[in-house]
């Protein structure tokens, strides 16, 4: 490996250990903070933003206008990553604006965040996965996809389990199922809810709606960027021989 690779390892080691971590008092403390705030939004946007959810990451698997780029090839893991920085830039300054213009919205625009956001993060997977070498068109890819996601937007206790599961990926996906629904869908969008409401539930409230949007559409999406550059890492030959 050269110096780049060695420090790529490096971080990846790192990130694996945060992954494995025992869920932390702040965790359950953010969990009952988030509860509060869900009281205060009408039970109507909650039943809105879990169908809104389900049915935008189904859209991984069978919306053909997300796979646009063919799998980049013969490239060293220093170009790919410098590219992938480039793209994950692009959609935090992307999805910062469409926080804030729908933040000031309030509750109405608010709810308009949610399949926008979804779909930005979606793309910004697709642009990864391809800038890694991996075929998208597999449907076992854009499953990996959907693991990604979960792992990047699940209390910690969930993500010890999807780690678990993708640390040992080439074993793991010969057992996923060809039928897409037998996917659980149920656990990925309440997940992702009870991961992304403490925070996207807050930019539904006036006045500080715009401000918050912005900020946390930002940050999710530079922790799903970075949750990506991770899991496409431990799928290089070489770093699961060093692992």
């Amino acid at each position: 490996m050269d110096d780049y690779e060695q420090q790529a390892l490096i971080q990846l080691q790192f990130w694996q250990h945060k992954m494995q971590q025992k869920p932390s008092l702040t965790d359950r403390l953010s969990k009952g903070v988030q509860n509060k705030i869900n009281q205060v939004i009408p039970d109507k946007v909650h039943a809105t933003i879990t169908t809104v959810i389900e049915k935008m990451v189904k859209a991984v698997l069978f919306g053909a206008k997300y796979m646009t780029k063919a799998p980049l090839a013969d490239t060293s893991l220093q170009m790919r990553e410098a590219l992938v920085k480039g793209q994950i830039d692009t959609y935090q300054k992307t999805a910062s604006v469409e926080g804030a213009i729908t933040g000031a919205g309030g509750i109405l625009m608010g709810l308009a965040d949610l399949p926008a956001l979804m779909g930005i993060k979606i793309k910004l997977l697709f642009d990864i996965a391809s800038l890694y070498g991996h075929d998208v068109r597999d449907h076992k890819e854009r499953l990996y996809i959907l693991y990604i996601f979960q792992l990047a937007f699940s209390g910690q206790q969930n993500r010890n389990k999807v780690y678990e599961l993708m640390s040992n990926w080439t074993n793991y996906v010969d057992s996923l199922p060809d039928n897409v629904e037998l996917f659980d869908w149920y656990t990925f969008q309440q997940e992702y809810r009870d991961y992304i409401d403490l925070a996207k539930m807050a930019q539904l409230l006036p006045v500080v709606g715009a401000a918050v949007g912005s900020i946390v559409n930002y940050r999710l999406v530079a922790q799903l960027g970075r949750t990506a550059m991770n899991c496409y890492r431990m799928r290089r030959p070489e770093f699961r021989q060093a692992l």
